[in-house]
């Protein structure tokens, strides 16, 4: 009996101590997860006009691309004809970005009848003067620390 009682004993104490290092190793993972993330500096350039705001939505996948849903948003008043806009703890992948410049700040891109662009606007990689480019030629990697430049058209 009191053999029995020493083996429960030592087999509860050495359940707990496991459960414990894996409690132990799962924090230290998401902890280092969490250093690992990206930081991305989008550096929007060749602005004419310095008035509104630039409109940028990042997508980290080809179908919320298509589909207008962004993972991350910004708005920025601009103030001068080169804006920096940072996103901080992105997990490192891929992204495509769209943006505008929302001179007169309705919240929207305005188009003439025919639908063009009234207002400048750009993508990640430098793509799409003469329309939205396919997301394979707007996709970028982020790791670490990464810059990158959008000119507007």
């Amino acid at each position: 009996m009191l053999f029995n009682t020493i083996k429960k004993t030592s087999t509860y104490i050495a359940s707990s101590i496991f459960l414990a290092s894996i409690a132990s190793l799962s924090s230290i993972l998401l902890i280092s997860n969490h250093a690992n993330a990206a930081e991305l500096v989008v550096n929007v350039n060749k602005i004419d006009t310095i008035k509104g705001h630039i409109m940028l939505a990042m997508y980290d996948n080809k179908a919320s691309y298509n589909n207008g849903k962004p993972s991350q948003v910004a708005r920025v008043k601009v103030s001068k004809a080169q804006q920096d806009i940072t996103f901080k703890d992105l997990p490192e992948g891929e992204y495509a970005i769209k943006l505008f410049q929302d001179t007169n700040d309705n919240n929207k891109m305005d188009v003439n009848v025919l639908g063009l662009p009234l207002e400048n606007y750009g993508f990640s990689n430098n793509v799409g003067r003469f329309g939205q480019p396919d997301y394979k030629k707007a996709k970028f990697a982020v790791k670490a620390k990464t810059t990158i430049n959008i000119a507007l058209f």
